[in-house]
């Protein structure tokens, strides 16, 4: 499952879903196109999406280039530094392509994830 993360008026990136929460990742897919509002924390950026799911496989650490699903506040998550989850989350994929988008996202950036 691939998908399309666009931060409107600044590029694309494209991302691939995996294996290491694949009911998260098959329910996220599913509810494609999901738009939003960047917010931004440390080298992070994440936003509400309207999907509520429970922990999965839950990791405390992340890896650049790590999309995540974070329960507590049902958000949509991108790790594009060094920086780690304030709480755990379910990783459900990597982007695969134009990673270096993210560090040029400002608060309240429209976001749109479509699959490919």
């Amino acid at each position: 499952m691939e998908i399309i993360i666009e931060v409107e008026g600044k590029g694309k990136a494209r991302a691939r879903l995996d294996g290491r929460n694949q009911e998260t990742a098959t329910r996220f897919f599913k509810t494609l196109p999901i738009k939003g509002k960047a917010n931004i924390w440390l080298d992070e950026v994440y936003f509400i999406i309207p999907l509520e799911l429970e922990y999965e496989n839950q990791y405390s650490n992340a890896n650049k280039g790590d999309i995540s699903y974070w329960p507590p506040g049902a958000a949509f998550c991108i790790f594009y530094g060094e920086s780690q989850p304030a709480s755990p989350v379910n990783h459900i994929g990597k982007v695969t392509e134009n990673l270096e988008l993210f560090t040029e996202v400002e608060k309240e950036d429209k976001i749109i994830i479509t699959p490919v």
